[in-house]
């Protein structure tokens, strides 16, 4: 009876080991587990060419949408090619087989700007819940298995610019930016039936910023850039806890959420920041940490910290900078091949940087400059790479607007 006794507790202790081990490789939401592009995924490939893609699918349509990933599957969301039809594919993750597909919406498709389309939001899942946001094309819920819990429209998304937010869960709470040229908000509904919970208006301007869930002591946070203001709301009640007055530049960028501080861009030329939370009302004068003028160019991926080192890739021109996370003081700024508009994932301690042509740049972070490898899919020149990368152990996910291309030892 004791041996029985000890075999079933070393039983429960692997399962439940085997368990926590598969939920910290799940990538559920944009940016991943944190929020912050890190991944604790082990033996990521460092260097490759195109030998190296273990598979490559084609997706219909065309997407921009960064893979998700619970378990062994993959979702990804994709629109026909006139903006008409938005799609949902669930992937097994070993050999990109598709194993379900769904098409969301089908209907009169919305404007929206040449670098963007119509399925650029990334899905979010808690494992039960998937979550793929559309712009006019609506905000949806399914199971893993396909099939449609609910479904809902939001707005019609005023504006020739189209939308890229990514939605996110809050414990019982689906939060989606829904920012436009016209009745901008951002709204909570109910993760099990979509009924909205709460709405809060926001300033009327065009903006593509995800939001993002911070725990400040007893105290959870949901923060949303936007143009000229960093904000932060309570995601039970929708409230605004307080606010922080950055440049006016759209706000594309995410915040990015760094050993209890966040770090803010603009988008357009402005300042970038780091600012606490926990505040109340107007924190720009007691909050702020440091402000550093970034100048001369487009902010598209949002800023990825290893240690004390804070890296941003640029659109235009295609520039990586370094800067001590501490003070905002720059380190360097280097002329990489190629713009980027995907935002640097690190694992490893390694930042993993792609350019719309789909090379990667593989840097080791530091004062100076230190390209470890520089890799090539071997894509064609029409395919472009606006998705942020997807690790899991010893792979790597790279999504350009038409496939999508697992990377790895065999």
């Amino acid at each position: 009876m004791l041996i029985r006794s000890l075999m079933t507790i070393c039983l429960l202790a692997f399962l439940a080991l085997s368990t926590q081990q598969l939920q910290a490789e799940n990538w559920h939401q944009w940016r991943g587990p944190q929020a912050n592009g890190h991944s604790q995924a082990k033996d990521i490939p460092v260097k490759w060419d195109g030998e190296g893609v273990l598979w490559k699918v084609a997706i219909p349509g065309v997407g921009q949408s960064s893979p998700v990933m619970w378990g062994s599957r993959l979702f990804v969301t994709s629109a026909s090619t006139d903006g008409g039809q938005r799609h949902v594919y669930c992937l097994d993750r070993s050999n990109g087989k598709v194993l379900w597909s769904h098409q969301a919406w089908k209907g009169e498709a919305e404007p929206t700007h040449g670098m963007n389309n119509r399925a650029s939001a990334t899905c979010a899942t808690d494992g039960k819940h998937l979550i793929a946001f559309f712009g006019r094309g609506g905000i949806h819920c399914y199971d893993l298995d396909g099939q449609l819990i609910w479904s809902r429209q939001l707005s019609p998304f005023a504006g020739p610019w189209g939308t890229a937010a990514s939605p996110i869960i809050v414990g019982n709470t689906v939060i989606q930016n829904c920012d436009a040229d016209e009745s901008a908000f951002i709204v909570g509904l109910d993760k099990n039936s979509g009924e909205e919970l709460w709405k809060t208006e926001r300033r009327a301007i065009r903006g593509w910023s995800s939001p993002v869930s911070v725990k400040v002591g007893d105290r959870q946070e949901v923060i949303l850039n936007g143009h000229g203001l960093v904000t932060s709301y309570n995601p039970g009640t929708g409230d605004i806890f307080w606010s922080s007055k950055t440049s006016s530049g759209r706000g594309t960028p995410t915040v990015t959420p760094h050993k209890g501080h966040l770090i803010t861009l603009c988008g357009l030329s402005g300042d970038m920041m780091a600012v606490r939370p926990g505040g109340s009302g107007d924190v720009t004068d007691s909050h702020v940490i440091w402000r550093t003028p970034r100048t001369g160019g487009r902010d598209l991926p949002s800023p990825i910290v290893v240690d004390d080192c804070l890296l941003i890739a640029r659109l235009r021109p295609g520039l990586v900078s370094c800067y001590d996370v501490t003070t905002g003081s720059e380190h360097w700024t280097e002329r990489l091949e190629g713009g980027f508009s995907a935002t640097p994932i690190v694992a490893g301690g390694l930042v993993y940087a792609v350019n719309e042509a789909g090379r990667t740049f593989v840097i080791r972070p530091g004062k100076k400059l230190e390209v470890v490898a520089s890799n090539s899919l071997q894509a064609s020149e029409e395919e472009v790479f606006r998705a942020s990368p997807v690790p899991f152990d010893g792979h790597l996910l790279l999504r350009s607007d038409k496939h999508l291309y697992c990377v790895g030892t065999r």
